[in-house]
C-alpha cells in the first residue's frame, strides 16, 4: 500500500504561482509518480509524470513550459510547480503512483492516488 497526501492548493490570481506537494508513504518504490487534475464537470486529465530516478518526465501539452515536476527521494515527495497559471487551470489536482512503467498518462494505469488538493485561478 501506498499512502499519498497532496497539499500546496490555494487561490491565487492569473499569472501567479503555486507549489503543490505529495508526500508518500508506505510502499514508496514505485516507478513513476504523477499529477492528475479534474475541474468541474469535466473528466480527470493528465498533468506530468517523472520516474522513481527523476530522471524521465513526462508533461502533457497544455503545461509545457509553465509547470516543472520533481522529486526529493530522501523525503518521499512530490512536487509540481505551476508557474504562469491561467483560470483554465483551476482544478482539484491529485496526485497518484504507479508500479507499471506504460500508460504514463493513463488514468487507468495508476494505482495509487491521493485525496486531491483544489488549486483556484482568478481571473
Amino acid at each position: 500500500q501506498v499512502q499519498l497526501v497532496e497539499s500546496g492548493g490555494g487561490l491565487v490570481q492569473t499569472g501567479g504561482s503555486l507549489r503543490l506537494s505529495c508526500a508518500a508513504s508506505g510502499r514508496t518504490f514505485t516507478t513513476y509518480t504523477g499529477w492528475f487534475r479534474q475541474a468541474p464537470g469535466k473528466e480527470r486529465e493528465f498533468v506530468a509524470t517523472i520516474s522513481r530516478s527523476g530522471g524521465s518526465k513526462w508533461y502533457a501539452d497544455s503545461v509545457k513550459g509553465r509547470f516543472t515536476i520533481s522529486r526529493d527521494n530522501a523525503k518521499n515527495t512530490m512536487y509540481l510547480q505551476m508557474n504562469s497559471l491561467k483560470p483554465e487551470d483551476t482544478a482539484v489536482y491529485y496526485c497518484a503512483a504507479k508500479y507499471s512503467l506504460g500508460g504514463l498518462d493513463a488514468i487507468d494505469s495508476y494505482d495509487y492516488w491521493g485525496q486531491g488538493t483544489q488549486v483556484t485561478v482568478s481571473s
